[in-house]
């Protein structure tokens, strides 16, 4: 990876979410976007409007949902970031791999108000497309000329890291640079509607204790929005092009399925996590950090820890969940792991849950609690699950 941008709950800019995320900054309040108050899911992490968003095209907000917007702000920074200019590379040079699962809702949602309460001839032509899950890469591929591959993977929160996983195949078919990551958001009334019906959606009124995973009290995830975007290349193409850095390289991947209601449950992700360190040539014993699914569901989460310990054994690798303080954001919660995971690979360090996580936290798992903790490390595993039982996994390895 040449090139990195964020837009998170609580932090937009890389560098800006990855501060707040050592000092154990938490997004997760009380929804603002609309009045949830009857609603069952009444917090949540949202990106708060930024400066960033005045300077997008006028011509382009008719027709884009704000996650749309988000998601194509995050692409331009990610290309500054590699110093990526796909308009001086050959035609099909550069393409765009965005997963997301829910398109945008917002967009879609308003049109359909707009199409039972004042009719048809009042519905926007650009519902054709602002809703649909493959409208980020669509419209990042539209705006900045990218004529390479483009594809979606719908997965849910697995989606993040299938994405990445589909721009390094066509890496490595040929493709020069590939745009990848995920963004996702359920925060309007018709996606909150639906994620409050979810199996281990928390319906806590305590920011602090709403989502707390591995926690033996926890009452389930929060959602979140956001995501992010990372441009992926060969490491020959960088050098020859003069990259000004590499964050790190994907070094393996795997996907598996688990069917809800598995007789043994956590077994996607061992599948899925062996299988991307054979992709890596590697072995347990060689993972430093483990940024972990961390559905904050007692069920999942010891299924996860069972996972863990099968791979590491009791305690054997420091775990992260630094989504602990932005909520699940679907495909970009997992995009978002893998930017952390490459950080923390860059700067020695793995970010910690809050303090209030650290009283009954399952011993077999090593989290890292309260502060972050200083480690030398060069590999890390992020671990991913979607809804429907989609497991992924990713070894990154440092620059």
């Amino acid at each position: 990876m040449t090139g990195v941008d964020v837009v998170a709950p609580n932090g937009v800019g890389t560098e800006a979410y990855w501060a707040a995320t050592l000092k154990g900054v938490s997004a997760i309040r009380p929804i603002t976007r609309f009045d949830a108050s009857d609603y069952p899911v009444r917090l949540a992490g949202e990106v708060p409007e930024f400066e960033g968003e005045s300077a997008f095209p006028k011509r382009l907000v008719p027709q884009t949902d704000r996650l749309t917007r988000l998601a194509m702000l995050c692409a331009d920074a990610a290309l500054a970031d590699a110093r990526v200019d796909p308009a001086a590379l050959s035609a099909y040079a550069v393409g765009a791999a965005v997963s997301s699962s829910t398109g945008g809702l917002h967009f879609g949602q308003e049109q359909l108000q707009l199409l039972w309460g004042t009719g048809w001839e009042a519905v926007s032509p650009y519902m054709s497309f602002a809703w649909y899950y493959a409208v980020n890469t669509g419209q990042i591929s539209i705006k900045n000329g990218l004529r390479g591959p483009g594809g979606v993977v719908v997965s849910e929160q697995a989606g993040g890291l299938d994405s990445i996983a589909f721009a390094r195949r066509r890496v490595r078919q040929g493709t020069p640079v590939m745009t990848t990551g995920g963004f996702d958001s359920m925060l309007c009334p018709y996606g909150v509607s639906t994620v409050s019906t979810a199996t281990g959606v928390s319906r806590s009124d305590d920011p602090e204790r709403a989502y707390l995973p591995f926690h033996a009290g926890s009452p389930g995830f929060v959602p979140g929005e956001g995501g992010a975007v990372l441009v992926l290349e060969s490491r020959t193409g960088a050098v020859e092009r003069g990259a000004p850095q590499v964050y790190g390289t994907v070094a393996g991947h795997g996907a598996a399925f688990e069917p809800p209601g598995s007789d043994s449950p956590g077994d996607g992700l061992v599948r899925a996590a062996r299988s991307a360190l054979r992709d890596a040539g590697l072995s347990a014993g060689d993972v430093d950090v483990v940024f972990a699914d961390a559905a904050g569901s007692v069920p999942l989460d010891l299924a996860e820890t069972a996972a863990l310990v099968e791979l590491f054994g009791p305690g054997g690798v420091p775990v992260s969940a630094p989504k602990a303080l932005v909520g699940r954001l679907l495909s970009g919660g997992a995009a978002l792991d893998a930017v952390a995971a490459l950080l923390c690979l860059r700067d020695g360090v793995v970010p910690a849950l809050p303090e209030v996580a650290a009283d009954t936290v399952d011993p077999r798992v090593d989290l890292v609690v309260g502060e972050p903790r200083a480690l030398e490390s060069r590999t890390a595993l992020v671990l991913a699950r979607g809804h429907g039982g989609f497991a992924s996994a990713m070894v990154l390895t440092g620059a």
